[in-house]
């Protein structure tokens, strides 16, 4: 899959609500199914209150494998963001549990909600962006998320679709 030219520079003028049309699942799908994935990736991951604009812009030093949007079961995932000791990018308690009690009051329906960035790692699926939807998903009683994954290599991207197949 070849990696998509840069972007135009990031919109910053759009509202703040995690949950526009355009960046949802529903949207990831069609943009998937028109070979238009990587850029609306991009384009997501650059706007809005949201924005990961490192993300963004550290996905672009290289080409990328990319698989999905699919429905995951929450537990196969890892999460790199949060309050606890272990995770790679620490936050607060106090800033954690007011963002995910707000993104959890706002979760209805799967596919409204943007997909979670997920990276392959040498056989586990770190979620590198949607951490804290992931933990609002999970206060909710969400058993499943929908994931794009990334990949860094043909070869990992033919590992994670054997993992994938192998506990489907």
């Amino acid at each position: 899959m070849p990696h998509a030219p840069a972007l135009s520079p990031a919109r910053r003028d759009m509202p703040s609500d995690n949950f526009f049309p355009e960046f949802s699942t529903a949207a990831a799908l069609k943009h998937a199914h028109s070979g238009r994935l990587e850029p609306w990736l991009y384009t997501y991951l650059e706007t809005g209150a949201w924005a990961n604009p490192g993300l963004a812009q550290g996905l672009q030093q290289q080409p990328r494998w990319w698989l999905g949007p699919l429905e995951l079961p929450l537990a196969q995932l890892q999460r790199a963001c949060g309050p606890e000791p272990e995770m790679e990018y620490r936050v607060s308690p106090a800033s954690w549990e007011k963002r995910v009690t707000r993104i959890a009051a706002s979760l209805r329906e799967p596919l409204a909600v943007a997909p979670l960035i997920v990276e392959y790692r040498a056989g586990h699926l770190s979620v590198r962006d949607g951490n804290h939807r992931y933990g609002a998903m999970q206060r909710v009683g969400w058993t499943r998320a929908w994931v794009i994954i990334w990949h860094n290599s043909p070869a990992d991207f033919e590992a994670s679709r054997r993992m994938l197949d192998a506990e489907v």
